[in-house]
C-alpha cells in the first residue's frame, strides 16, 4: 500500500531554498529578479486533495505566485492538478481576508510549470491547457472557454534545454544525478547499489556535493521512497484497470457497489482519470466518485 503521506524528495529538498528557487524561476522564464524581490515559500506541505500532492509553490513579492511540479511520468491532466492546487494555495494566500468586501482584492498572478525528467520520449517543451479537458458541446458552436490555465510542460532530462540548465546549476546537477542514478541502475542491475554509487560519483565530481554532506543519511531514502512510488502508481494503474474492466465485463454495471470497486475508483482517480472514465469502469454513481 502506498503511503498516502506527503512524500519529501531529491527534488522538493533540492528546491526548499528561497534563493535557490530564484535562480529556478530566472532560468525558467530567462528573467532576473530585482535584487529586493522576496521570495516566500508556500508549498501545500502535508495537504492532500483528491490523492494529489503539491511539489513546489512560492510567491516573488507578493505579486507572482509560481507552481512547479516534478514529473517522471507523462501526465496530460496537469493542467487540471494544478488548477486544483492553485484554489488552495489562494485560500492560503487570502486567508482572513474578507472576499465580500465591495474593495477589489488583488491577488498574486499565477505562473505554471512541471519539469518532466521521465524515460518515455518527450519535446523539449509542451504547453497543456486546461480548455483541452473540456467535454465538447455537439449541439452548440465551440464557444471560448471561460475558464483557462496554461502550463509549461518542460524537459529537464540531462542534454535537454541546455540554456536552461545553463542558467540554473541546480537544476544542471541534479539532472545529471538522475542520469548517472539511471545508468548505474542499468550497469549493476541492483537499485540501491546504483543509488549509493551515483551519490558518491557525484559527491567525487563536484555534482550538489554540498548537498549530498548535508543530506547524506536522507538522500538514500528519499531517492528509495521516490523510485518505489513511481513504480507503485504504475502498477497500481494497470491492476485497476484490469481488474475495473473485468468487473465491468462480468458483473455490469447496476450491480452492487463493492470494496473493491471503490478501491479501483480511487486507485483510477489518482492517475488522473476523469470522474466519467471512472464512472465507466466501475459502475459507481457520480456520487460515489465524488465522495472519493
Amino acid at each position: 500500500m502506498i503511503n498516502n503521506k506527503f512524500k519529501n524528495s531529491v527534488f522538493t529538498t533540492l528546491f526548499a531554498d528561497p534563493d535557490v528557487l530564484r535562480e529556478l524561476y530566472c532560468a525558467l522564464e530567462d528573467v532576473t529578479l530585482p535584487p529586493d524581490a522576496t521570495v516566500s515559500i508556500n508549498t501545500l506541505e502535508d495537504v492532500l486533495f483528491m490523492d494529489l500532492y503539491n511539489d513546489i509553490s512560492f510567491e516573488i513579492d507578493g505579486k507572482l505566485v509560481v507552481l512547479i511540479e516534478h514529473q517522471s511520468t507523462i501526465n496530460p491532466n496537469m493542467a487540471l492538478r494544478l488548477l486544483m492546487y492553485i484554489g488552495r494555495v489562494y485560500e492560503k494566500i487570502v486567508e482572513g481576508r474578507n472576499i465580500y468586501s465591495s474593495k477589489l482584492l488583488p491577488v498574486p498572478r499565477p505562473e505554471f510549470f512541471v519539469l518532466y525528467n521521465g524515460t518515455d520520449p518527450f519535446p523539449d517543451e509542451k504547453t497543456l491547457h486546461l480548455s483541452d479537458t473540456f467535454e465538447d458541446l455537439p449541439s452548440f458552436e465551440k464557444p471560448v472557454p471561460s475558464l483557462e490555465l496554461e502550463v509549461r510542460v518542460i524537459n529537464i532530462n540531462e542534454g535537454r534545454n541546455s540554456q536552461i540548465a545553463q542558467r540554473c546549476r541546480k537544476l544542471a546537477e541534479y539532472s545529471a544525478f538522475i542520469a548517472k542514478v539511471r545508468e548505474f541502475e542499468k550497469e549493476l542491475g541492483d537499485r540501491t547499489e546504483a543509488f549509493k554509487k551515483a551519490v558518491k560519483y557525484c559527491q567525487k565530481h563536484d555534482i550538489l556535493k554540498g548537498f549530498m554532506e548535508l543530506h547524506a543519511t536522507e538522500v538514500l531514502s528519499m531517492l528509495m521512497t521516490e523510485w518505489n512510488w513511481d513504480d507503485a502508481l504504475a502498477v497500481r494503474y494497470e491492476e485497476g484497470m484490469e481488474q475495473g474492466l473485468n468487473q465491468g465485463r462480468e458483473e455490469g454495471l447496476d450491480q452492487g457497489r463493492t470494496a473493491e470497486k471503490l478501491e479501483i475508483a480511487r486507485n483510477l482517480l489518482a492517475e488522473g482519470s476523469t470522474p466519467e472514465f471512472v464512472q465507466k469502469i466501475t459502475g459507481l454513481s457520480m456520487d460515489e466518485i465524488a465522495k472519493l
